[in-house]
């Protein structure tokens, strides 16, 4: 049996087909690990959650920013965006199927045996892992049981220093901005989620509370309390493929025209797998 990650999809169905074949995928002894967005930007979002579905326990899918965003427009909340090609999943005959399977998605899966951790973007560095668990079953069950409270107050940037005495929506508001669109935080350990840079160069947006000078990735955030455990995300596109002894990033940004990429996960050191993508004529981090 073999395990394997795949990054941001983006509704790239072909070339998820591609890399599916080149891996030699069998659903009846291997499994997949989806790092979150499934959908958006790409042409076919439609095809790719109905080919994801349809694999079963085979592959597991964590949540990531651009799926809850589809999550909120089926539940009436949000807009679409110009550049947002979810029109077709929210006209689908099998909509309410798959939205129904999507929002019972987890924002973090494991492997304890393997030591691994699956999420979309990053964790906060006050967090341990139990506290991640935690923080993302408690998300879960609100997506699951109250969702249009949820969604009424899930977008902002602030909270951006964890307390645990946060409560309601200003807890759930941090703890998906950590699992769904953090890359960077500064020194104190306070989320910026603005900027989208790669960390070899300026982050792309400017900070609102700190110098871009004094920005670090995430992962690399001093005494993080969630090291132990290794870590594979996606999200950061500009990063692309990275891997050090903690983390593993697998976004190479294959809506934007760069490459769709897999690692398996139960094998050291393996090389990763990649297929090319064609360009969707956007800038990677639009």
């Amino acid at each position: 049996m073999a395990l394997y990650a795949i990054g941001d999809v983006q509704g790239c169905d072909a070339e998820l087909g591609q890399l599916l074949d080149v891996l030699r995928f069998s659903p009846d002894k291997d499994r997949l690990w989806f790092v979150g967005d499934l959908v958006n930007r790409g042409p076919a979002s439609l095809e790719v959650l109905r080919r994801v579905r349809a694999l079963g326990d085979a592959a597991s899918v964590t949540l990531g920013n651009h799926d809850l965003h589809l999550l909120a427009l089926a539940h009436g909340y949000g807009r679409l965006k110009r550049d947002d090609t979810l029109s077709e999943v929210l006209r689908a005959p099998d909509r309410d199927d798959l939205i129904e399977w999507l929002a019972h998605r987890p924002l973090c899966v494991e492997d304890r045996i393997l030591n691994l951790c699956l999420l979309h973007a990053g964790l906060s560095p006050q967090w341990d892992m139990p506290t991640a668990r935690r923080c993302a079953r408690e998300f879960e069950e609100s997506l699951r049981h109250t969702p249009t409270e949820l969604f009424e107050q899930m977008y902002g940037d602030d909270p951006d220093l964890w307390d645990e005495a946060l409560e309601g929506a200003e807890r759930l508001r941090y703890i998906v901005n950590c699992f769904t669109r953090l890359r960077y935080v500064d020194g104190e350990g306070r989320l910026e989620l603005h900027a989208k840079g790669s960390p070899k160069g300026p982050p792309k947006a400017s900070s609102r509370k700190a110098q871009r000078g004094s920005l670090i990735p995430w992962y690399e955030a001093a005494h993080a309390k969630w090291r132990g455990t290794r870590l594979v995300f996606g999200h950061w596109s500009t990063l692309g493929f990275f891997r050090n002894a903690e983390v593993t990033a697998l976004d190479t940004g294959c809506v934007w025209g760069g490459s769709l990429t897999a690692l398996r996960l139960d094998v050291p050191d393996a090389a990763p797998v990649q297929v090319p993508c064609s360009s969707s004529g956007l800038a990677p981090g639009e």
